[in-house]
């Protein structure tokens, strides 16, 4: 018989294992990269990527608790997306965000030209679109995942997700974008 039994809650008529400290932890090991990723992505500046990522654990750390550790990921990246619109919207409010100046970007690489690119498209993509495209096809999730992380219905993704395909398939192949 065990020492130690961990933490069950019911939920939906259904006992769940609540995470553990040593599972917070490891989940912070496991995940913190592609949230870390997936948020710069999106914001594409590190110190406010690092912030809302904090943000993030802080949040599942306090309702540790009441977190079903088999859905660890999935709420992590639920409240680090929700974290995000948060800042995105405060800074638009604010708008204090510093502008790199296009004079001092080097052009004669050829690798950062296609990374530029890349990232001149995804800047053209509304909030939800680019968060669904760097979901999807740079994270690897499916769509009911993005739908859980996002709040929006697998329908919902699938559409908005063929739309945002649309746009960059339609920047990208202007001729001077062309890779």
């Amino acid at each position: 018989m065990p020492w130690f039994v961990p933490p069950l809650h019911k939920q939906n008529n259904r006992q769940v294992l609540l995470m553990t400290e040593k599972e917070y932890n490891q989940c912070v090991a496991e995940y913190a990269d592609n949230v870390y990723r997936f948020i710069l992505k999106n914001l594409r500046h590190e110190e406010d990527a690092r912030d809302v990522v904090q943000a993030a654990f802080e949040k599942m750390w306090r309702n540790r608790t009441d977190v079903d550790n088999a859905k660890c990921k999935s709420y992590l990246f639920t409240v680090a997306y929700n974290q995000m619109i948060d800042h995105l919207r405060k800074a638009k409010r604010v708008h204090l965000r510093d502008e790199f100046k296009e004079e001092t970007q080097v052009l004669d690489k050829p690798m950062y030209n296609t990374r530029k690119i890349l990232e001149d498209a995804l800047s053209r993509l509304n909030e939800t679109q680019r968060s669904l495209v760097l979901l999807k096809d740079y994270e690897g999730y499916s769509y009911e995942e993005i739908g859980k992380i996002t709040g929006l219905n697998e329908s919902q993704v699938k559409v908005y997700l063929h739309r945002a395909r649309i746009q960059l398939k339609n920047y990208l192949v202007k001729p001077e974008n062309v890779i």
